[in-house]
This record gives structure tokens, C-alpha cells and sequence, in this order.
């Protein structure tokens, strides 16, 4: 968001080659100013006035297009950054170009120290062939993917993640130094507690059902001397 200190570079140049093209069109002798008529001189002023009021008028439509844009920039800044999961972007090759706050946070990592980090460094050693399925089905298909998996903290916390990626097209990514290669978007959202629950919930039920009491065995049915079942006269 630096639109405000290219603002007086920008002016400046805009003067130089204002005064560049004066220069190519000539500038009138003091004859030919001395020749005007007294009208003609009026008219000319005016045309300077309205001249100097529309340029006015164009800078500070631009200032409020400037004031417009840095706003509209901050906003995107705090959707992007405080929002409450995780965004990264990730190359061809599976590392990070971007990273948002959230996501620099779930990994317990500063957002500079993550880029061009592989993104794998951080998946769960006995995950590692589930992101590698994913990322497989997401490459050849070009659709949207989810799978769930456990991720490793800097601390070496481990905890689960639903990681979502959707395939970028490659003209979006040309600031990011892919060389038009192309990325994926991932969210990363944290189900840790989701999968706690899961697990307590599993454990009970599994108590419960070792907890229910066994049907007992009715009486053994009479048999006579012959050993055949006694039946009832």
C-alpha cells in the first residue's frame, strides 16, 4: 500500500513530459503575443482558466480513486490476513509463495520464513501418502479437492487440518515468479477439536457396548433315555 509516496514521483513525471511536449509543439515568440488582439488575449486566458480547472478537477478525481483503492486494499488485508483459517499458495512444486497470518500461525512459523518452503515439511510423517493422493487427484482433474490429515507445528505439535486446494490459473500467478507455471490455492482449517471429539465419542460408545450385560443361556431342554429331546404329554 504505497500509493501515497508514488503519488509526488508520479506527479513529476507527469510535468516533465507536459513540459517535454510544450517544448515539441514551441512555445509563442513575444511578437506574435504582442500581435493578439485584446479578444483574442481574453480568449486566451479563459482557455488557460478552464484548461487549469479540468486539470484540477481530473487530480483530484484521481486522489479520490487513490483514497478509494487503499481502502478497498486494507480491507482485503484484514479478509485475507485475520480471516479465521488458513490461506497459502503453493507452486507446481509444493512450495509456499504465500502465506496469510492465519496460516503462519497454525504452523507457529513467521510468514517470511515459510516461502518457498515445502509445504510437505509440515504434513505428518504418516499422512504423507494421503497429500500425496490429493495432490495427485487435484493436478489431473483441476477440480477442487478436500482430504483431512495431521500437520506438524515448528514446536512439533501435531494437529488435524481439513485442507481444501483448488487449481489457480497461471495468468493470476504471474507476479509470484512461477513463470507462468501453474498453482493451487490451499485453506488449511484446524479440526483438531472436531477429531478430539470424534475419538471420546468413539471410546465411549465402545465402553458402552463391552458394558452391556450378556443374555443368559435358557435351560437345557429335557432329553429322555434314548437321548432324544422328552416331549410334553
Amino acid at each position: 500500500m504505497n500509493g501515497k509516496d508514488d503519488t509526488p514521483k508520479g506527479v513529476a513525471q507527469l510535468r516533465w513530459r507536459a513540459e517535454e511536449i510544450a517544448k515539441e509543439q514551441g512555445t509563442p515568440s513575444p511578437e506574435d503575443l504582442a500581435n493578439l488582439s485584446y479578444e483574442e488575449a481574453l480568449r486566451m486566458v479563459h482557455e488557460l482558466r478552464v484548461h487549469q480547472i479540468e486539470l484540477k478537477m481530473q487530480n483530484d478525481e484521481l486522489c479520490r480513486a487513490q483514497a478509494e483503492l487503499n481502502a478497498t486494499r486494507e480491507r482485503y488485508f484484514d479478509l485475507y490476513n485475520l480471516a479465521p483459517v488458513g490461506y497459502f499458495i503453493v507452486s507446481h512444486e509444493g512450495r509456499i509463495l504465500e502465506v496469510n497470518l492465519t496460516g503462519a500461525s497454525l504452523l507457529g512459523v513467521p510468514r517470511a520464513a515459510l516461502v518457498k518452503q515445502p509445504i510437505t515439511r509440515f504434513i505428518f510423517r504418516e499422512d504423507q501418502d494421503v497429500y500425496y493422493l490429493h495432490r495427485k487427484q487435484l493436478l489431473a482433474t483441476g477440480e477442487a479437492h478436500t482430504c483431512e490429515l495431521r500437520m506438524v507445528k515448528a514446536d512439533g505439535t501435531v494437529f488435524w487440518v481439513r485442507l481444501t486446494a483448488t487449481t489457480q490459473d497461471p495468468s493470476t500467478s504471474a507476479g509470484q515468479g512461477t513463470g507462468g507455471a501453474p498453482t493451487s490455492r490451499v485453506v488449511l482449517s484446524d479440526i483438531s477439536e472436531q477429531k478430539q471429539m470424534e475419538q471420546e465419542k468413539a471410546e465411549l460408545d465402545a465402553r458402552l457396548q463391552r458394558a452391556k450385560p450378556r443374555p443368559r443361556p435358557g435351560p437345557k431342554p429335557r432329553r429322555g433315555k434314548n437321548g432324544k429331546k422328552a416331549t410334553r404329554k
